[in-house]
């Protein structure tokens, strides 16, 4: 890995190409060795300046931030972080960016307090984006095929409930396993995917569209059943709780335990660990951070299990790497044998 991580900026917006430029020069170990105005000069300034990572906007004139990426993914690899607009269609068109290849995404600034963000988020998922191998960038078709894990040890109690936790490089880590997944599965399926508010929605639906599963966002009072996958909604805190013989979905504002995440995998696996116990899969995938060791503590200390996504298949090994160095994972695997393994515990039996 070669430091300083050399960038290359992408947008029609003189404003927010100096935004972008002195945000990433603020920052000693980023160094800033172009921008371009559209999609075609970004494809040629790649091909001579060789950056480690691109900042894309969506909306440009001459060719689109889309068009591209599936150009740069072809001929000439690259970590792309994209820049999102807050609306419907920019989420649909960023959901479609990460499927193609897009490593993360970030948020355009649309008031003063969004710059600051944007100046604390942006630098830290570049330097992420460039330590991701160039391997893993281009993609395919999703695996549809279930390869089964290299080992599934015995279970005492069958499994009813699968608790997924994912951040950076997630939606293409769920479009793989969840696509390969039977729709009967008999087991239900909880997710948490780090997402800003509106983006999961569109996530949601995308994999519903793929999946045999039916997948949707969390609503308040969702029944948790065998053959639903259920997709915490971003800006809210999900979590489980027992009502007239069935378990539902609540979604709060805030937790009850300390996180920085909303919604928090945290949260979720330890309501998860309360009302299923033994009977739960914890599954932490590719992300940032250690969001998740918590819950998947509270799981293993009731005798449930824990799957973690090997380093080889992961975009960023952050949570994975939090939760196998905590001695909390019963199998770490390869992103395609994942799939294989939930049905395998799913369908195992007393």
């Amino acid at each position: 890995m070669n430091w300083p991580v050399k960038v290359l900026v992408v947008d029609d917006s003189a404003f927010s190409r100096r935004l972008l430029i002195d945000i990433l020069k603020a920052d000693p170990g980023i160094q800033v060795v172009g921008y371009a105005r559209n999609g075609r000069e970004a494809l040629e300034k790649v091909a001579s300046l060789q950056p480690q990572v691109v900042t894309l906007d969506l909306e440009m004139p001459v060719m689109d931030g889309l068009t591209t990426l599936k150009n740069l993914m072809a001929s000439t690899p690259v970590a792309v972080i994209m820049l999102s607009a807050h609306t419907a269609a920019g989420a649909e068109v960023t959901i479609q960016a990460l499927e193609l290849g897009a490593v993360d995404f970030v948020l355009k600034p649309v008031k003063p307090g969004d710059i600051k963000d944007l100046a604390r988020i942006l630098p830290e998922k570049i330097k992420a984006a460039a330590r991701v191998p160039l391997g893993r960038l281009c993609r395919g078709k999703p695996c549809r095929e279930i390869i089964p894990a290299p080992f599934i040890s015995p279970r005492r109690d069958s499994v009813e409930v699968v608790a997924i936790g994912t951040s950076t490089g997630g939606p293409a880590a769920l479009q793989q396993i969840l696509t390969a997944l039977p729709g009967d599965l008999p087991a239900g399926i909880v997710i948490v995917q780090h997402m800003p508010p509106g983006f999961t929605g569109p996530l949601a639906r995308r994999l519903n569209e793929l999946a045999a599963l039916e997948i949707r966002e969390a609503r308040a009072g969702d029944v948790v059943r065998p053959g639903l996958a259920l997709i915490a909604p971003a800006g809210k805190q999900m979590l489980l709780e027992r009502h007239a013989g069935s378990v539902r979905v609540q979604l709060a504002e805030e937790a009850e335990v300390p996180t920085l995440f909303k919604p928090s995998v945290d949260v979720l696996l330890l309501s998860v660990a309360r009302i299923y116990g033994k009977r739960s899969l914890g599954v932490v995938l590719t992300g940032m951070g250690n969001d998740g060791v918590r819950g998947l503590k509270a799981i293993k200390e009731l005798g449930g299990q824990v799957l973690a996504q090997d380093e080889e298949t992961c975009i960023v090994y952050g949570m994975p790497r939090a939760a196998v160095e905590a001695g909390l994972a019963d199998q770490v695997l390869p992103l395609p044998a994942i799939a294989g393994a939930i049905v395998s515990l799913v369908a195992s039996r007393p």
